[in-house]
This record gives structure tokens, sequence and C-alpha cells, in this order.
């Protein structure tokens, strides 16, 4: 392929800058083209001309002043202007909104996201790049050619350049001034050095379809639909063989030749002829005078690449490629002679077309001798377009997006290629029972989805197909030939060539019309609405003042629009009125041909009338079961557009996981399990956490559904006092979820209001506050503390900064399940959105590590000294507890443990010099010991801690002090 040489190939990276005319209908900007007081509203950016625009009086063209007026569009920003760091650009040249400094931009922005393998310098600037400064000047191509040069200087010589010509400008200049004037104007650009291919948006008209089969383009193909057809389009017709003078000969299909006189080169005037234009030297004719040098173009010498192709999704959409519909811009339009409803299966037949005639070699496609590959590769096709935005909230959301009332007739390809072509789906139902005599290739129209829940036979399953695509499945030749209804007429009949027995006087026809009460008065159509989270819908359509009171009624087990579903209800109710009138003919040996499906015209005096055979039998003469047929009841119709506000999917972030290794709180707690505070925005329903030893075989632990209060401290904290209420400080808190309350002192005094208060070193100080005021969104101002609760005081901090964690102890935190034995274990704990898969991006993996804090020993109060007659210095303390320790009724405390011990360490300047156990709460601490230690006893004061042991836990918080002995 021409864009990324002859290895394999993945996802090529092109970068297309894109001018955006955002010229709104209120504006009062000259028009160029006109004496209007406004320019066209969002007009297209081929419309960027001269002012007054060519053909004009006084008009700038072919005189100094247009290349003056493209030299202040392009600007004089250059590449040096420009430079890199990290991935932001910086500018530093002349003040300007130019063109060129757009463009460079780009590049350097190229460059900061590490580079792409093609970029193109613009678009589709028809009305810029056919400016003349004089005769035969054209400064925007010149203009062109050194931005292009500028370019490669940024991006270097691993970038393939080029500049992308609409269809209509890339192989030339012809202006219908008079002149006779033809130049090959772009030749320039193609050949120059910094220009690696010849790029095209590719939208020129394929086919000239009307309704009906009174037409010439009918004769060539059987429908808009015909692969064959479409593709004999692109090396014939509109803008290759012949054009339409104007609009009169248009309607009346005049068509006029495209020749060349004399020079004999009409591939010079074939916009479609790219073959020839790509083959061969160009010569320009100033005044219609054939120049004796060609232009600077060498046949064959570059590689074309559809930089854009495409179709829309309307109605005759081949016939005007290039159109779209968009209701702010002047350019809005439908293509020539299309009703202007949706018509998807239109656009993929055109893409398939394309990629038939391209995606091969031959005449049409030849190869280079100059670099040895094809004129246009397959894979240098780029369809138009695929929208980086999700379907489908795009289009549906129209209040997030403007554009989305664009989509269902649009070139938009994203929504649409995962539906089935009917008749591809017919041959996958047909192979699934290995049935091979059927012909499919007449049915046209997509299938958005169908479901087969069960097991059916071909017929059945292919019946709700049948009856919202209106074809038949019929017998013929030896085949089942699967054809829609509405055909046109393979034969016309008149009573005298039917067929009648010599002895009867009777016709060889009956005409039978059924009762008008026995025909429905409505059609109800149940449907899978894929625009609905595909949920079931249902339409209905109804005839007015008909005496029926009858109801027809289908489940279409079919993913549909509600627009698609109600056409189908129309058609289906007119079909059953249209179809009331049957005939009953018999038929001559001659129309042995005839076959059911067939539509046949039978004329009689009064009127003629077209009916489609239901049924032959050929018993004697060949009797014909048939019912009124009207084509145009199966034309497209237009349906009103149900509009809604779709189910916003949610999107997830990381949650914010709060682990903590707390004492027990209320004794109800498994005191060697984590606990875990979560929050999310938004929240997903619940946090599901995975527990791992190894960080791999992760098995689910729980799901938290609720969201905790969790924020950082906003002012520091000094260590306060405890067991007694703190009204000295205020903590300012900052909350990312949740609120806080103020509690009575009761209340608090009863549990209400803990909190957790996380240390640079991860432990954690419990404290509990009474009053919360809010000061700022999300901001509160906690006051009246009680400090150090549950036997943390050992994690104040002088300070505490700002910015430590905040959890509020509410019953939003949860317990982990981790195992008594898993204490001291490293853990990966994987936690996310619990409607989210675990490989899921919003998942978050962490490894920790708990100790069993709820089982660790509170460290002792009231440590006393007393020194006694000998010298000796008695120790003693009382204990406290982890659990049931809140009562007042009871002697003391229970004991929590399964022994009672401790251990007694006297210290020397922080350092211990002596350590005692005991099983009691009180120690000895004799003379020689401190003769041993200090070298005397004549000392005043002791530095000591006490610590509870545990069996499971081991050394408990250490209560320090000095104490005068």
């Amino acid at each position: 392929p021409a864009l990324a040489g002859s290895g394999a190939r993945g996802l090529l990276t092109v970068f297309y800058p894109f001018l955006m005319m955002d010229i709104g209908a209120d504006n009062t900007a000259a028009d160029p083209y006109s004496d209007a007081g406004a320019q066209p509203a969002y007009p297209w950016r081929g419309r960027i001309t001269c002012m007054p625009a060519a053909g004009r009086p006084s008009s700038a063209d072919k005189t100094a002043a247009a290349a003056t007026q493209v030299a202040t569009f392009f600007g004089t920003a250059s590449a040096g202007d420009f430079s890199v760091s990290g991935d932001a650009v910086h500018y530093a040249g002349p003040d300007e909104w130019s063109y060129r400094r757009m463009v460079l931009h780009y590049a350097h922005l190229c460059v900061a996201a590490g580079g792409v393998e093609v970029f193109l310098i613009g678009s589709e600037l028809r009305g810029l790049t056919q400016i003349r400064s004089d005769a035969s000047t054209y400064p925007a191509v010149a203009a062109l050619r050194s931005l292009a040069a500028e370019v490669r200087s940024v991006l270097g010589t691993g970038t393939k350049i080029s500049y992308a010509a609409d269809w209509s400008e890339y192989f030339g200049h012809q202006p219908a001034d008079g002149s006779g004037d033809v130049f090959f104007h772009l030749d320039p650009l193609w050949a120059d050095a910094n220009i690696d291919f010849v790029g095209i948006d590719y939208y020129p008209p394929l086919t000239d379809w009307r309704d009906g089969t009174a037409h010439p383009d009918a004769e060539i193909g059987g429908s808009i639909y015909d692969l064959d057809y479409l593709v004999s389009r692109f090396g014939g017709g509109e803008a290759f063989d012949w054009y339409y003078a104007s609009d009169a000969d248009r309607a009346a299909q005049a068509r006029s030749p495209i020749s060349d006189g004399a020079h004999g080169k009409p591939w010079v005037f074939r916009a479609k002829d790219i073959g020839a234009w790509w083959a061969n030297a160009h010569y320009d004719r100033p005044g219609g005078v054939e120049s004796a040098t060609p232009t600077a173009w060498v046949a064959e010498g570059k590689p074309i690449v559809f930089t854009e192709a495409g179709c829309p999704a309307i109605d005759k959409g081949t016939n005007e490629p290039n159109l779209f519909v968009d209701a702010k811009s002047s350019e809005s339009g439908v293509p020539h002679f299309s009703n202007g409803t949706r018509d998807d299966f239109i656009q993929r037949r055109y893409i398939e077309a394309m990629a038939a005639h391209w995606g091969r070699t031959g005449a049409h496609n030849p190869v280079s001798p100059v670099y040895g590959g094809p004129m246009i590769a397959a894979g240098d096709i780029f369809f138009w377009t695929w929208d980086a935005r999700p379907f489908p909230a795009f289009p549906e959301r129209s209040d997030v997006w403007a554009d989305g009332a664009n989509w269902p007739r649009g070139h938009w390809l994203n929504g649409r290629l995962g539906a089935a072509p009917l008749g591809d789906l017919v041959a996958a139902i047909m192979g699934d029972v290995d049935f091979s005599d059927f012909d499919a290739s007449e049915l046209a129209g997509i299938v958005q989805g169908y479901v087969i829940d069960r097991i059916l036979s071909p017929r059945q399953a292919l019946e709700p197909l049948m009856l919202a695509r209106f074809f038949d499945a019929v017998e013929s030749e030896g085949k089942i030939r699967l054809r829609h209804h509405g055909g046109a007429p393979v034969a016309t009949l008149t009573p005298g060539e039917l067929a009648v027995e010599e002895t009867s006087a009777a016709p060889g026809y009956k005409l039978t019309r059924g009762q008008e009460t026995e025909l429905p008065l409505s059609a109800k159509l149940t449907f899978i609405d894929g625009g609905l989270d595909y949920r079931q819908a249902a339409v209905e359509a109804r005839r007015l003042a008909v005496r029926s009171q009858r109801v027809a009624t289908a489940a279409l087990p079919m993913v549909m629009t509600h627009e698609d579903a109600q056409g189908v209800a129309d058609v289906w109710l007119q079909q059953a009125w249209v179809e009331r009138e049957s005939a009953t003919l018999s038929l001559p040996p001659s129309l042995l041909a005839l076959d059911p499906g067939d539509v046949v015209e039978f004329s009689l005096p009064a009127r003629a009338a077209r009916y489609r055979l239901t049924a032959l039998t050929d018993v004697g003469a060949r009797a014909a079961e048939a019912v009124a047929s009207e084509a145009s009841l199966y034309s497209a119709t237009a349906a009103p557009v149900r509009s809604y506000r779709p189910a916003t999917t949610a999107s997830y972030g990381a949650a914010l996981a709060a682990f903590m290794d707390l004492p027990l709180l209320t004794g109800t707690e498994t005191p060697y399990a984590p606990r875990v505070a979560v929050a999310a925005d938004p929240w997903p329903g619940g946090i599901a956490f995975y527990k791992s030893a190894t960080g791999e075989g992760f098995a689910l632990d729980r799901i938290v559904s609720r969201q905790a209060t969790i924020g950082r401290t906003a002012s520091a904290l000094m260590p306060g006092t405890t067991s007694r209420w703190d009204r000295s400080q205020k903590l300012t808190v900052t909350l990312a979820s949740g609120a806080l309350s103020s509690a009575g002192e009761t209340a608090v005094l009863a549990g209400a209001n803990a909190a957790a208060l996380e240390t640079p070193e991860g432990d954690f100080e419990v404290i509990q506050f009474r009053d919360a005021v809010l000061t700022a969104p999300g901001t509160y101002e906690i006051s009246v503390l009680l400090r150090g609760q549950a036997g943390t005081e050992a994690a104040m901090r002088a300070p505490l900064a700002a910015g430590a964690r905040f959890v509020l102890l509410d019953a939003a935190v949860s317990e982990l399940g981790l195992g008594d034995a898993e204490r001291g274990l490293a853990r990966v704990w994987r936690y996310g959105p619990s409607v989210k898969p675990m490989d899921d991006a919003s998942f978050v993996s962490e490894t920790r590590t708990f100790h069993g804090v709820g089982l660790r020993p509170l460290s002792p109060v009231h440590l006393r000294a007393a020194r006694g007659a000998g010298g000796d210095i008695a120790l003693t303390w009382i204990r406290r507890t982890r659990i049931g320790g809140d009562s007042w009724e009871g002697v003391e405390v229970p004991l929590g443990e399964e022994e009672e011990a401790y251990e007694v360490d006297i210290l020397s300047g922080g350092d211990v010099v002596r350590r005692l156990s005991v099983a009691a709460p009180a120690a000895s601490y004799t003379a020689a010991m401190q003769t041993e230690d200090f070298g005397t006893v004549d000392f005043a004061a002791l530095a000591v801690g006490v610590a509870q042991v545990s069996r499971s836990f081991g050394r408990g918080a250490r209560r320090e002090a000095t104490l005068d002995v």
C-alpha cells in the first residue's frame, strides 16, 4: 500500500487538519459570491475564495490582489516559530491566526504525541486553490507547496505528506468563463518532492437512479442495490460518459456526452476517469490551446489515496454521495430524486462496490512501473466516517452533541456496520440446514438484529422477515427464489390472451373484491427497539372512516428502530387493503415461463391493474391465483422519529478505599479482622473486594454496599487530654464523600460520632466529636473532642499535620475477611465496582499486611511508684480491657485475655535497662536491681513503661511515665 510500504499493515495513523466553517446564520460578513449582506450559514470549506469571487464584478481573481489575499490567509508563521516541551507546543512567531500557524501547530503537536505515519496539509480547499493572480498563476498552490516543505522539516522523511483534494478539484481547473482555459493547476503540488501521494476525497456521482423502472439506469441494473451495476458506474455514467448541461436536462435525463473535440482526450474533463488522468502526461491549455510541454506531473509517478470516500445513508445516496443533511448548514441537501428517507443498505452497497472495484488491480487499476505498486491500493481507501464518540450515546445524547440529528441519514458507519444485509441473513438461515438451492440475490435492505430462540424450520424462521421486508419465497427452475413484492410487470395480459374452454361462454378470468368488514382497521406490531436498550416496543397503523373493527397483530423478533417498525406497520396495513382484490386467471401454454411471485399487468377495457401471482396449478389450463399489486406501496416512506433520552451508561473510576487496622470499638467486631471504608463517584451500588495471597487466583471476599464518609483534615491537630472532653481544639475536615452532624454528649459517650485519624506511619487515633459545623461545601469544623479512644492515645502526634485521612466509623465501615492465621502476612486486595468484572480498568490492586490491632491489649493506666524502707520500689498500675469494660456495675473490668501478664520496662534515656515480667498489676524494683542498673539507689525519679501481654498478640500498647520515688 502507498501509505505503509509493502510490508504487513497495522493501524495507520493519519492526521487530518480540518477547517470548520463556524459562520452562523446571524453573521453580517460580506458574501464573495453575491451582493447579500451575509454569508450562507456554515458553508463548505471549499467555498473559501477571493473577494469578490471569480466571475463577480471587480473580482480579485487574476489580479495581484488575489495573491495578497491568499498570502494573508496563509500567513507567515514558520516551523522555527514553534517548539515542543513535553506534550506542549509553544509558539513565538508573528501575532496572526493564519492557516500556516494552524497546520504547523498541528505538525508539532504530532511530534509531541510521538509522530504519525501520514499528515495532510489540508483538504477540499477547491475555491482557494482555483484562485489566480494572473492568467495562469495559482498562489494558493504555491503556498501549499511551501507549507508541505515546512511540515516535512518538522515531521521528517518517515511521515507521508499530502493534500486531500475534492473529487471535483484534483484533476484540474476548467473555469466556466468562456475562455477555454484548462489548467492542471494542482500538478505542481502533486509533483512536489515533499508530496508522497495524490490525495482525493472521492464523492463523485455514482448513479442516476429515479423512482420506477422507466429510466436508463434501470436498463443497466435491476435495482439501485445491484452490486454489478454499482461497480460498473465507477467507470461509466455521469462525470465519465456524459454530463447534464442544466437542471432542466437532468429532470428530462437529456445527457450530453463528454468529448474533447480535436484533442481527443475526454479524460481531461472526466472527474471519474482517475485511471486516464493518472496514466497520462498533462498539458495545460491556456485559452484552449494545448501547451507544447507537459506539466511537472509524471505519468503513473505517484499512488492515489482516497483520503475520504463514502455515501450517506439516505434514499438514492449514490446519486450524490457528497451531500449531507444538516439543518443548520446552507450546504444541507438530499441527493437528486431522493425522497429523503433513511437507507442504510445503499450506504453498505456503495462500500461493497468500492471494495469490489478498487480492491483489485486490472486495466482500471494498473500497477505503476515507476514505484511498483497499484494506482490505488485496497488499504488506501478511507471510508468516511467512523466517529470516535461512543455509539449509541452518540447520536442519542442530543443534550451533549448537537449533531446527533444528522446521524440517521449521514455518512456515519458506526452503529450501522453491525447490521446484517437481508440477503446474507436469509442465506445464513438456509445454511444452518445445509440447503443451498436458493437465490436471495434480489433481496435488499438490512436487519439490525434477529432473534431465533428455539428450533424452527427455515420457513418458520423466515416468516417474520418476509412480513417485515415484504418478500416471497417461491420455487422456480428447481430453486427457491426470494423476491420482494412490487416488482415490475414481466408480462401484459388481455382477456383475449387467456385460455377459455371452447364450449364455455365464461371469460378466462374472475375478479373478486373482499368485504371491508373482513379487512383490518389497524395493524399492530411489537418489536425489539434497538435504541431503547433492546426493550420490547410497539407501533400501530390505523385507517380512518372504515367500518371494520378487525385488528391485525404480529410480534417480530427483530431489532428495529421505531421509524422502521412504523413504516412496516403502515405498509402492512395498506397492503392488506390493496390485496383485497384478487384474481383467478386461466393462462395459456405460451405463458409457461410465469412463476409465483411474478407481477403481470392485466388490461381490461375499462382499466388496467397489476397482479402478483401467488399460486399456479397445472391441471388442464394453467390456473393462476393472484392478488392486486401496487409497486409504489413498497417505496421507502418517512415515519415520525421518536426521540427519547437514552439510559446513561455509568462510567466508573477507581474507588477510594481506606484500609484500617483498628482496635475493638464495640467489642462485637472480629478482633483480628481489618476494616475498610470505601467511596466512589458515581457510587456503583457496591464495591467488590477480591483477595489473593500471590496476586493470582483472586477470590471474592465481600461486596461493600454502603458508601462511607471519608475525607482529609484541613488543619493541624495537637495532642490532647484523654478520658475527658477536649474543649480547647477544633479540627477542620474536608470530605470526599458523606456528611457529618453534631450529636449530644450522652450520644457521644454511648459511641456516636467516632472517627479514625490516620498518622503518616499508618497508625490510627480514634476520636469522637460532639459538634460538627458546616463551614463550606463539604468542609466541617468539629470540636468538643474525646481523644485517644479505645486505647489509641499513642497515635497522637505533635502535631498531626493537615492532610491526614479522616474516616467516620459508622455502619458503612465493613470488616474484611482475614483469618487469624493471616495476621502479619501480605495479602493482595483488588477492588472495584461490583457491576464490573475484576479485570475492568476501574479496579485497583493494593498489597496490605494487617496485625490484628483488635487483639492488642490496651496500655495500663494510673502508674504509681513508692520506695520502701529497704530501698525497694513498689510499682503498681490499673489494667484496662479490650472487651466489656464500659459497665460501672462491676468491681473490676474483665481481663479480656487468657491469662494476666505484664512486662515492665525500666528506662534510662529512653532505652530499656531492665525488663520485668509479672502476672499481676504490681512489680518490685529492688535496691539491688537499682544499683546494678544505675550504680546507686539515690535518685528521686524513675522512668518506666508498662505493657500488658497477650498470648495471641504479644506485647500490647505500652504506657510510659516518669514517677517520683
